[in-house]
């Protein structure tokens, strides 16, 4: 299981990467998006992958860290503000020059 989404981690990552060094700005907001994916796939993985366990410490050998949970949350709303204003800011430099390179030249 660790292995699995560990190698989940690293796909969105390197895509992510590969995305944002790409001319285009469509690109790169997919390549900001596949990264928020990933960090967020990181956080959630932090908080040890336990199923059908209590996310509370008490009587119980194993539990679950709530507070993973509680950050990929946060990221997620965060992450999709982010993604609209990122958009905003791609429609409207192609609206002023023209063309949608991230650089601003054909």
């Amino acid at each position: 299981m660790e292995a699995l989404i560990a190698i989940a981690i690293g796909a969105l990552t390197g895509c992510g990467v590969y995305l944002l060094l790409r001319a285009r700005s469509f690109a790169v907001v997919l390549g900001l998006t596949l990264l928020s994916y990933a960090v967020n796939l990181f956080l959630f993985a932090s908080g040890r992958l336990v199923v059908g366990k209590p996310p509370i410490i008490g009587t119980a050998d194993t539990f679950a860290d709530p507070l993973p949970q509680a950050l990929v949350l946060t990221a997620i709303v965060i992450g999709f503000a982010m993604t609209a204003f990122v958009i905003m800011l791609a429609l409207r430099m192609r609206a002023d020059l023209g063309n949608d390179h991230v650089d601003g030249r054909d």
